[in-house]
């Protein structure tokens, strides 16, 4: 039996995620990607795309793992969270029916045409799509391509490692450190996530991003505390504080761009490699932590890396924990 479902009393529990979901006869789990047929675990939205693009890997984002380059990104239906102000949920609160599918074999091979280091599964959440995502993720490594997982982190250990052993770099959307913000906002719980991101620190490139939404985790003290977490685990962990904007059920004002820079500014305290996103002009250049010098210089999605060596910064010599 697969390691994400167990029968219970006639029904399905499913295993993937915290939320153990116990799914009756033809119904679906929170996450509508997963289904009870006939008492077995079905997976009616295996291969069903909703997105296909070329994307800078910064967009991810990711700043320090192979930048500059480009990666083929593919996004899916639904999610195990209920984010009233998710920016794609379009794709993320609903399915739809009769959607083209694809497999595998022929995602690697699009992803091989291209100019692609590999496959980034992102958009909408890719961990409830576990299997596709293994599958493919198994296949583009056989071919020599880099596997990168865009995720809330809300999945089990046991199918998180397997799914970590294939992956190259990862960046976990962490959005408040207030377990009653993911009870109450999200539907979900923040403990699982933090153990995620723990489990995945030292198997991938990791990189953390917060959306800072004013009033609802824009406190000094929490991104605080999110520093000290990611700091207790490596302070060379990219941390992204992004701005906020109004969207699907949120009215809350848009996150002035300056609250940004000053989230960022306490999060340095503990953290090397800081960036502000969705704030204009602002630079998000990557500097050496040890003499300031700039290493990655970044203007929107283009990059010029002016201070990097085979892994060290030119001028001081101090390794920089940059893949690629």
């Amino acid at each position: 039996m697969s390691k994400t479902y167990k029968i219970a009393d006639g029904k399905i529990r499913c295993t993937l995620c915290p939320h153990g979901c116990l799914i009756g006869e033809g119904a679906s789990g929170i996450c509508r990607v997963r289904k009870n047929v006939n008492g077995t675990l079905s997976l009616p939205y295996y291969g069903v795309l909703s997105a296909q693009a070329m994307d800078p890997i910064e967009k991810k984002p990711l700043f320090h793992f192979y930048p500059g380059s480009r990666i083929f990104s593919v996004g899916f239906y639904g999610c195990n969270f209920r984010c009233p102000f998710c920016q794609n949920y379009h794709i993320s609160q609903q399915v739809v029916e009769g959607a083209a599918m694809t497999d595998p074999a022929r995602l690697v091979e699009a992803a091989a045409c291209r100019d692609s280091i590999g496959i980034a599964y992102t958009y909408s959440e890719p961990v409830v799509h576990y299997e596709f995502v293994l599958d493919t993720a198994k296949l583009a490594r056989r071919q020599g391509l880099k596997n990168v997982l865009v995720t809330n982190g809300y999945i089990n250990p046991d199918p998180a490692a397997d799914l970590l052993e294939y992956m190259d770099a990862a960046n976990v959307d962490l959005k408040s450190f207030n377990p009653d913000f993911y009870r109450k906002e999200i539907k979900g719980s923040l403990d699982p996530v933090l153990a995620f991101i723990e489990q995945a620190a030292p198997l991938v490139s990791l990189e953390v991003t917060t959306l800072v939404i004013p009033g609802k985790n824009d406190s000094e003290a929490e991104i605080q505390a999110i520093a000290d977490f990611l700091a207790s685990l490596s302070p060379d962990i990219p941390y992204h504080l992004s701005c906020y904007y109004p969207t699907y059920k949120y009215a809350v004002e848009a996150t002035p761009p300056d609250l940004v820079l000053r989230l960022a500014e306490v999060a340095r305290e503990k953290l090397h490699y800081v960036y502000a996103g969705n704030v204009g002009t602002y630079e998000t250049d990557t500097l050496c932590p040890e003499c300031g010098v700039v290493l990655i210089k970044r203007r929107g999605y283009s990059i010029q890396i002016t201070g990097l060596s085979e892994g060290t910064c030119s001028n001081c010599g101090a390794t920089v924990p940059i893949v690629g």
